[in-house]
């Protein structure tokens, strides 16, 4: 019987951990609440800005390029510039999970969609199954949490403005469920600079039709608006900078200006705007949210239930075959971070199946560095309350000072194979498995 992978959550992360997981040689089984993979991604499309670019790269010479490669096939602008911002690929939210779907099916993954977990069952110190809403249990060898962070109602109303009926989606498929937290492991909470709990997401989507046309037509063309915001609307918009979880774009002009991006969808780059701003903004008379649909009032909040985990992913709680990616796993914001650690997830979990040690990412490579930092700079006073990515804010500053970015990719891949670690996640560790 080969080795069974079970990766709960279908964002970014989860999906980038199947991906490994199978490539390593394990069967794998990807559990996601909702109807749609992908997560907040549905919503996102940045990539490759400031250091995501040499932070995919690493990946892509490590074996890893596969859910790279589709959000650059599916950009809809390349080496593209925002301001804080450079080198920048933006993907069509619209198709990229149909695309990333399609792959994962093919690969040989059995995904399985609308399935809400509510419990675990243990066994000798190691997880063997994991229970759904709809009564069906499902056992596995090994476990990767790639919940996220986002939500639940509850939390988006305590911390928040209630449910601002975000892509997440409570109401309609249930919480999140913490994997790591039902297996004992200490769970925190990411904070706001003033202490406060949880931090917004930080864009929306408007309507593009709901734009003036001259707007639509510029975002169309050139995938960059940006049009100066009244000097009352912008004050509030200052006031609020510090709430993002995106803090590489809490910059002046996020507050003083309507930036908009081209992801198939209107990107507008703020957390939220009181509609009646929004609107007295020439070019944005008929704006329409499309998410959340309560822009106007807040954004989903995200950062809750962070785990504790080592440098290979593994979480640190009661079970010894329990891995984490993605937000869960640290304050490392992205859809690139996301990838990162999922993958890493992944393959080392199939390690453990075969009885080899785990690896880590050397520090030596932006992508090695960031899982340990992120994870040191967590631990200490304050490091909850900052948020940490490839594309600005305190970890892309540090791979500035430490020469680790460049979009040099010949210099990359010989970055990589010095390390070592030359197609490490194209090599299998198990017998490549039956697809099921």
């Amino acid at each position: 019987m080969s080795k069974r992978v079970v990766v709960i959550g279908g964002g970014w992360s989860g999906c980038a951990a199947a991906l490994a997981a199978y490539q390593a040689g394990a069967s794998v089984t990807l559990i996601e609440r909702t109807d749609y993979l992908l997560g907040t991604g549905l919503v996102g499309g940045i990539m490759r800005n400031n250091g995501r670019f040499t932070a995919a790269e690493e990946m892509i010479a490590m074996g890893a390029g596969t859910l790279f490669e589709i959000c650059d096939e599916l950009s809809v602008h390349r080496d593209f510039s925002f301001p804080g911002h450079e080198h920048a690929s933006l993907y069509d939210v619209t198709r990229i999970e149909p695309a990333v779907r399609r792959c994962l099916i093919e690969t040989g993954i059995d995904i399985r969609l609308v399935h809400r977990v509510t419990k675990i069952t243990r066994d000798s110190g190691s997880i063997s199954s994991i229970h759904l809403e709809n009564g069906r249990t499902i056992e596995g060898d090994i476990f990767i949490d790639a919940t996220g962070t986002v939500g639940p109602q509850k939390n988006c109303k305590r911390y928040g403005a209630s449910c601002v009926m975000c892509i997440v989606r409570c109401p309609t498929f249930g919480p999140r469920t913490s994997i790591s937290g039902l297996a004992g492991a200490e769970d925190r909470d990411g904070h706001r600079a003033d202490g406060q709990v949880g931090v917004m997401s930080g864009s929306c989507k408007l309507s593009k039709d709901s734009l003036a046309p001259e707007l639509h037509r510029k975002l169309d063309e050139e995938g960059l608006v940006i049009v100066p915001l009244p000097e009352n609307a912008a004050q509030k918009m200052r006031d609020k900078l510090g709430a993002k979880a995106c803090q590489q774009y809490a910059l002046p002009a996020y507050a003083d200006n309507v930036i908009l991006l081209d992801t198939g969808q209107a990107k507008m780059m703020t957390s939220f705007m009181p509609l009646e701003d929004l609107r007295m903004v020439p070019g944005f008379e008929n704006a329409r949210y499309e998410d959340p649909y309560a822009g106007s009032l807040g954004n989903s909040i995200r950062y809750l239930d962070v785990t504790r985990r080592d440098d290979t992913m593994k979480v640190e709680c009661e079970v010894d075959n329990l891995y984490c990616g993605g937000e869960k796993a640290g304050l490392l914001v992205g859809h690139t971070e996301a990838i990162v650690t999922g993958t890493l997830a992944g393959h080392n979990a199939v390690r453990q199946l075969a009885g080899r040690p785990a690896i880590e990412l050397p520090h030596d490579l932006a992508t090695g560095d960031a899982i340990t930092y992120v994870r040191e700079e967590m631990d200490k006073p304050g490091g909850l309350a900052k948020k940490y990515t490839f594309s600005g804010s305190v970890f892309f500053e540090r791979m500035k000072e430490r020469g680790r970015y460049t979009t040099d990719i010949d210099l990359i891949g010989k970055r990589v194979d010095a390390m070592g670690m030359t197609d490490v996640f194209a090599n299998a560790v198990l017998k490549t498995p039956t697809p099921v």
